[in-house]
């Protein structure tokens, strides 16, 4: 199985995670990393971004990453918690790490950040089906 190949797959079915303009930056087995640049329509009324994008770059992550071991791996809770506002230009990453795996369910960790400095952390727990990614297009 071609781990790496997966969340490549993915954000090509995922036309959400297209319109935020979410690139792939990293994968390894349990690993993904992503980015994004902050547009001034991602921002709230206090011209911040809005919370919803960190979390959907990390939230995006989280999946990928779970979705390295080669099935299917559906998020069955998630939370986050943001430390610093965000404004336009801001190029802002998510790193995703599996933690802890026991048995079908994942727990993993995500640390936002804009350049070095965290700007938010995600924790997310998934259940994994016995559903193998295929990645041939036949």
């Amino acid at each position: 199985m071609c781990y790496n190949l997966i969340p490549k797959k993915m954000l090509s079915q995922d036309p959400f995670s297209t319109w935020l303009g979410i690139e792939i930056l990293e994968v390894s087995l349990g690993r993904c990393k992503v980015g994004l640049k902050i547009r001034p329509e991602m921002l709230n009324s206090m011209q911040k971004a809005h919370g919803g994008i960190t979390y959907a770059l990390a939230d995006t992550a989280f999946g990928f990453a779970a979705n390295t071991f080669g099935k299917y791996a559906v998020s069955i809770e998630t939370s986050i918690n943001h430390i610093e506002a965000l404004h336009v230009d801001d190029y802002i990453t998510a790193e995703s790490k599996v933690e802890v795996t026991k048995n079908r369910l994942g727990f993993h960790y995500v640390e936002v950040k804009n350049e070095e400095e965290i700007v938010a952390l995600f924790k997310g727990v998934v259940f994994r089906t016995s559903k193998a990614w295929e990645l041939n297009d036949n």
